[in-house]
């Protein structure tokens, strides 16, 4: 149960993640606000939208690899099968024929 929660959780944050990253300018941003490209940075504020989304993107990737870890070392107790006869979870039990008895009820 708590292995899915936390599962859930990583695959959330690696998500909202992706999307920071994405959203983030480019070190060669700042070529194009030369040619009429500055007004994009406006929308967070005059500071424009580094400090918030670098904090943010930080913040996740502290949780990312957080959980990484928590899920490895929850894995890590988990111990494979060594051969085919140790584990026999999949096996479908056969059900045993009907053996015939010598009494029946049918006239031979």
């Amino acid at each position: 149960m708590l292995i899915n929660v936390i599962t859930i959780i990583y695959l959330v944050v690696a998500v909202i993640l992706i999307g920071f990253v994405l959203i983030q300018q480019g070190k060669g941003a700042d070529a194009g606000a030369s040619f009429g490209a500055g007004a994009a940075g406006t929308v967070f504020g005059s500071a424009g939208s580094a400090n918030f989304l670098s904090r943010t993107t930080a913040i996740l990737a502290l949780i990312f690899f957080v959980t990484s870890l928590v899920i490895g070392n929850l894995n890590s107790d988990i111990k494979a099968p060594t051969s085919q006869f140790e584990d026999l979870s999949n096996v479908e039990q056969k059900q045993a024929l009907p053996v015939k008895t010598e009494n029946s009820d049918i006239p031979q």
